[in-house]
């Protein structure tokens, strides 16, 4: 994972300890990575990185109908190998205007992260469209 990334996602981190500790609501953040099995369902969507360096979290979908909030590893994600040589990717045009709680709502009431992302983009197209 490139340096920035890191750097965001434990900026992340930081902001959500810090508002814990000041007894302030938990910030809700923009999932910052994106990862995905290239042959499968499972996708991830990381905002946070801890300070061991592995432990991510976000919101996380095997492909089950269940998405969920929870923390993830990195290194466990990176062990994945997959038919063809393949293994779990990071989409690099991955960017989003929605934050983490908007993701996780539409994925349940999709009953997928994929369904969630193609509704977001289909919502961003009407919204271009001019007239409709």
């Amino acid at each position: 994972m490139p340096p920035h990334l890191r750097f965001a996602l434990r900026a992340n981190d930081i902001e959500r300890r810090a508002a814990m500790r000041d007894d302030k609501s938990a910030p809700d953040p923009l999932p910052v990575v994106k990862l995905f099995n290239p042959l499968g369902a499972a996708t991830w969507l990381a905002t946070e990185l801890a300070e061991d360096g592995d432990t991510l979290f976000g919101l996380a979908d095997l492909g089950f109908g269940c998405p969920e909030l929870g923390s993830f590893s990195l290194s466990e994600i990176a062990d994945v190998r997959l038919p063809f040589g393949l293994r779990i990717e990071r989409d690099l045009l991955f960017c989003t205007d929605r934050p983490l709680s908007a993701w996780a709502a539409m994925a349940r009431r999709m009953g997928s992260l994929l369904q969630a992302e193609f509704e977001f983009r289909r919502a961003a197209v009407i919204k271009l469209r001019p007239g409709k």
